[in-house]
């Protein structure tokens, strides 16, 4: 069967390209749908359906730029309720590309109009399933979304539904179905994704903890629950962009993609409160930015930190990039319903300090500096990294202040005393000190490489069990 599977680290997310006889099918596409198109026109196959699992909420789906662009008809599952033209399809109902087969199996849980499309080769025999959010590798997905949207909803309901789906709908499929899933490690749409995106259902029956054979839906719906985080503030946003609909990507572009000279650059921050995103590599910016700027940067989770820590996909925002990642940048932050850019600095830093405008800097040290100077009297220790590594192995006197629960603790954040600020490899740390300058707080220093260099200083590191 010619399925494949179209993986975005970024986002952890993965979108499918299906093509049988000069027909086409994509499911869960991204917001940016040229590479569909192009795949499909190299093959001389057509774009005839999009088949959407449910409204996403970790990202913009482009089901309908690829409508537009394709005349692919647009697919949801029993119960959903878009705001543009889609076929709503019934449970079971079955849908023709070439000689393979699509049949929607509705499996509420995740959400409530949550579907799987169960695949059938020329044969018409079970080849794989695309899950969704579903049923993960190693996981299902989290049914304390839906609130978002809809109060009536409670999470009890919906990972009661969920136990009925996966042991109605799913778990008696033939064990060699190949598992499809929209997600892998990662996302913030389960609790424990495994870093692997496919599996044969056979082997998650033996390995996925919420597919035990013997699990009550008592049992499983407490397991499931157990450690939920808070889910992103923008997740509900997200929702409401695929339900609703959303500008074109071409249009975002066009208008986001304006180069600024320096002191336009600052009158626009100005007038507009827009937060200044600047997406080099951290160690660019450690060394200059421009006053009261924000980083995260592109080389790493760039999308899912964006959303976390900016909250609001209305927030307007000026980018200082690097040179030729303008549309990129724009591009991804679009992923996620960041539209509201309103350019980026023509030039970059070099042009901002040639125009005689003020940078900064932090304060970054290394790993051996660090544990020459970490058990002063007089600092802390703040560890930026997920609960679970930081269970996995930290230093005693470390307070663990992950980076997307930073901005509920500002006002808890030790002000008195030089802090030093790690985590894994030195990434969420800038991220970190630099969220906490543009709030004042400055005494703050970055510990390069973060835990992995650490580990290499002699500290002494303590482990605690990991629970989920």
């Amino acid at each position: 069967m010619n399925i494949q599977q179209i993986y975005t680290g970024c986002i952890a997310q993965a979108a499918y390209y299906l093509e049988s006889d000069g027909e086409a099918a994509i499911f869960d596409p991204l917001r940016e749908v040229q590479p569909y198109i192009d795949r499909a026109q190299q093959n001389g196959a057509k774009i005839t359906y999009i088949f959407e699992t449910h409204f996403h909420a970790d990202f913009v789906s482009g089901h309908l730029d690829l409508a537009a662009k394709t005349g692919g008809k647009i697919v949801y599952g029993p119960t959903a309720k878009p705001q543009f033209e889609a076929i709503i399809a019934e449970d079971n109902q079955e849908f023709k590309v070439g000689r393979y087969t699509i049949k929607a199996i509705h499996t509420p849980g995740h959400t409530l109009e949550s579907t799987c499309y169960l695949l059938f080769d020329e044969n018409h025999k079970p080849h794989a399933i695309i899950t969704g959010d579903t049923l993960f590798i190693g996981d299902v997905g989290r049914p304390d979304l839906a609130q978002t949207i809809a109060t009536d909803l409670t999470q009890e309901l919906l990972a009661g539904h969920l136990y009925d789906s996966l042991r109605n709908k799913i778990m008696p499929l033939p064990d060699d179905v190949i598992i499809f899933p929209s997600h892998g490690a990662g996302s913030a749409c389960g609790k424990n994704l495994s870093k692997e995106t496919t599996d044969t259902l056979g082997n998650q029956k033996r390995t996925n903890y919420a597919l035990r054979a013997d699990m009550s839906k008592a049992e499983f719906v407490d397991e499931l629950l157990n450690g939920l985080a808070a889910p992103p503030a923008y997740f509900p946003q997200n929702v409401l962009m695929n339900i609703q609909g959303y500008e074109s990507l071409d249009n975002v572009i066009e208008k986001s993609k304006r180069p600024i000279s320096p002191t336009e650059f600052l009158q626009i921050a100005a007038q507009t409160g827009a937060m200044i995103l600047d997406v080099r590599h951290e160690t660019e910016f450690v060394v200059e930015h421009i006053k009261g700027s924000m980083f995260i940067g592109i080389n790493g989770g760039f999308a899912p930190w964006v959303g976390a820590l900016l909250m609001n996909v209305e927030q307007p925002i000026l980018l200082v990039t690097p040179e030729n990642k303008e549309e990129e940048t724009i591009t991804r932050l679009a992923r996620v319903g960041f539209d509201n850019v309103l350019g980026y600095l023509d030039g970059g830093i070099a042009t901002w300090k040639a125009a005689g405008f003020e940078t900064d800097s932090i304060e970054s040290i290394s790993p051996d500096v660090f544990a020459q100077q970490a058990y002063s009297d007089d600092t802390e220790i703040v560890d930026a990294r997920k609960p679970g590594e930081y269970a996995s192995g930290h230093l005693e006197a470390a307070k663990n202040l992950p980076l997307d629960t930073i901005l509920s603790n500002v006002e808890a954040f030790p002000k008195e005393k030089k802090t030093f600020i790690h985590c894994a490899g030195g990434y969420r740390s800038v991220i970190m000190v630099s969220l906490l300058k543009a709030r004042g707080i400055h005494n703050v220093v970055n510990v390069e490489k973060g835990m992995s260099g650490i580990k290499n200083t002699g500290l002494p590191i303590i482990q605690e069990a990991v629970s989920n």
